[in-house]
């Protein structure tokens, strides 16, 4: 059988005999690279990244009002909202499998083409169907871009960086998620919906010029299996499409895991803005996301070496008591202090959970399958993203306002139950063949 990349370079801990693989450079076998964490390439892709994930984020926590302004109800809203990730989810497991077998540049700049296409589609919807449509084809762009972005990085990550580094590819993301609806909220209240929708697209362009940038294209850790004339070459294509080859099993529970933090996370995002109008409450929505924003760069500044060192039991504690406590801030919300606890509770909460989650699914599957278990990680952020906004139409619509937040403290109790049942299987390493 085939020994994984990740347990080469677990394997032989004293005495790196293959100084590329240890460095993450698969296309330059024969140079040795200096065991750095954040290389030119590494600092290219976290910045489209960054342009990626914020112009997403720009349209998220204002769709659902646009969709209003069409005429849609509580729970259309919702579904405008999360039909995006829907499609995400179930797109993202063909994308993680093509990401371990092509280059990452080619899917990443499919995917902004999408993005790009979605953005057009936003400025010329005239009803909700146009807008669903719309929907569905970012989150197509979405299913591409993210899960290469993350590929990529842990690709050119050396190994025993993996946590550190994935760590700031988590602030990255978590900050372009905080920034963007930031933005998103302030430009929507300044030049309204179709400028707004503009400013995504720029950042898309951006996106594009950053990833033409990178030498290292992101070529694949295992092998194209290329169609014969016999049937063997077929069967080795059939191989590709097994459920193992589109998801990564062992990282599942980890997923259900997360997808608990990304539920209230989204329905906060995509209603924040609702919630506090129909409170009539005097606070500033844009104001979460610069609080959350700021605490999470903090902490994951101050917190770096604790990523390699705590492991996911911790985590899951403070992020657990974290994510109650955002709740409770929001419930009993009259002012900005309440929104200052909510933003550096969700940063101590969703934030943190964001970078362990994934650096833990990427040591569980090994390198070789590190496309995979970013593409499985991303289907709990892809569930969290619909199940989020759709939960919270139905909230919004059908419960007490002020039951709104508390009804997603559920998530919590869901979460330690996933972790209980499974903790052997998330605790677990990439096995290795003798």
């Amino acid at each position: 059988m085939t020994r994984s990349t990740a347990s080469d370079a677990n394997g032989s801990t004293g005495s790196p005999a293959n100084p590329s693989v240890t460095s993450g450079n698969f296309n330059m076998p024969g140079k040795p690279k200096k065991d750095r964490l954040i290389t030119r390439d590494v600092a290219l892709v976290m910045l489209a990244t960054f342009f990626f994930m914020t112009s997403n984020m720009i349209i998220t926590p204002i769709i659902a009002g646009y969709g209003e302004s069409m005429g849609a109800a509580g729970t259309m809203m919702g579904i405008i909202a999360g039909v995006m990730s829907f499609v995400s989810l179930f797109c993202r497991p063909i994308a993680g499998n093509l990401s371990d077998l092509v280059s990452k540049r080619l899917l990443v700049a499919v995917g902004t083409s999408l993005y790009i296409i979605a953005g057009i589609m936003y400025c010329l919807a005239n009803s909700t169907g146009m807008l669903i449509a719309a929907r569905v084809v970012n989150g197509l762009g979405f299913a591409c871009g993210s899960v290469c972005l993350a590929t990529w990085v842990s690709l050119l990550l050396p190994i025993r960086h993996m946590g550190a580094g994935m760590g700031l590819y988590g602030i990255v993301n978590a900050l372009a998620i905080a920034v963007g609806p930031a933005l998103g909220i302030r430009l929507q209240a300044v030049v309204g919906y179709h400028l707004t929708f503009v400013s995504s697209l720029v950042l898309n362009v951006f996106t594009l010029v950053v990833v033409m940038l990178v030498n290292n294209g992101g070529n694949p850790a295992r092998k194209t299996v290329m169609p014969s004339r016999n049937n063997a070459g077929w069967r080795n294509i059939a191989r590709h499409l097994r459920f193992s080859n589109l998801v990564e099993p062992r990282a599942i529970p980890l997923t259900m895991v997360f997808m608990m933090f990304a539920i209230p996370y989204f329905a906060n995002q995509s209603f924040i803005v609702d919630y506090i109008a129909a409170r009539h409450l005097a606070v500033s929505s844009d104001l979460f996301f610069v609080f959350y924003a700021a605490a999470l760069l903090t902490m994951r500044i101050t917190m770096k070496d604790l990523f390699d060192s705590k492991g996911f039991k911790f985590w899951l504690t403070i992020c657990s008591i974290a994510m109650l406590s955002m709740l409770t801030f929001l419930a009993f919300m009259t002012n900005d202090w309440y929104l200052f606890g909510a933003g550096v509770a969700m940063a101590a909460s969703y934030g943190l959970m964001s970078s362990v989650t994934q650096a833990q699914a990427v040591v569980i599957a090994g390198r070789e399958r590190s496309g995979l278990a970013n593409s499985t990680y991303y289907m709990g952020l892809d569930l969290g993203m619909a199940l989020g906004p759709i939960l919270a139409g139905i909230f919004y619509g059908h419960m007490p306002i002020s039951w709104f937040y508390p009804a997603f403290m559920l998530t919590m109790p869901l979460a330690w139950i996933i972790y209980l049942v499974f903790a052997r299987i998330i605790h677990s390493t990439a096995r290795t063949d003798a």
